[in-house]
């Protein structure tokens, strides 16, 4: 109790950054804690987060070529990442070969992914917590802006 009888009031959370830490710091932890993060909530269904993303651009592209999914994805995993995914979502099921280099979702991969998508969707509530659309927004437009900025600098 507080010394003039009244309860102790509770102060916001203050929520701006104690530190000045340059954004590379926190793009590099905040992609590391995602990782962490969704690869431990879809390690029962036995997936990863790229084998997770693997599925996500075979089932908005159906019959993706490898090669389409290697070049979407690169900026996320290495290829031999990406590769050991692709391999991974065949062997379980997840997806299928309709043709040599392409893949598909087969249909009991189709149903798997769409009991995984309310994971995902009760992760990205928990990651974006406390955040408003419009801050969410900024910040991916933001971070777009400087990477267009930086790869058309350097020809990339």
């Amino acid at each position: 109790m507080h010394p003039l009888g009244k309860p102790p009031r509770h102060e916001a959370i203050d929520r701006k950054p104690t530190t000045t830490k340059p954004i590379g710091y926190w793009l590099n932890r905040t992609d590391k804690a995602l990782t962490r993060y969704m690869n431990a909530m879809l390690a029962e269904f036995g997936l990863t987060r790229t084998a997770w993303q693997v599925l996500n651009l075979v089932k908005d592209a159906p019959q993706a070529a490898d090669a389409e999914v290697l070049a979407t994805l690169t900026a996320n995993a290495t290829v031999a990442t990406l590769t050991a995914a692709i391999e991974t979502v065949i062997a379980d099921g997840w997806a299928g070969r309709p043709e040599p280099g392409r893949l598909t979702l087969t249909e009991h991969g189709r149903t798997r992914l769409a009991n995984v998508a309310e994971r995902i969707h009760a992760f990205r509530e928990l990651s974006t917590a406390g955040i408003t659309h419009d801050e969410y927004r900024t910040a991916v437009t933001v971070l777009e802006r400087m990477t267009h900025n930086l790869e058309n600098e350097a020809g990339l």
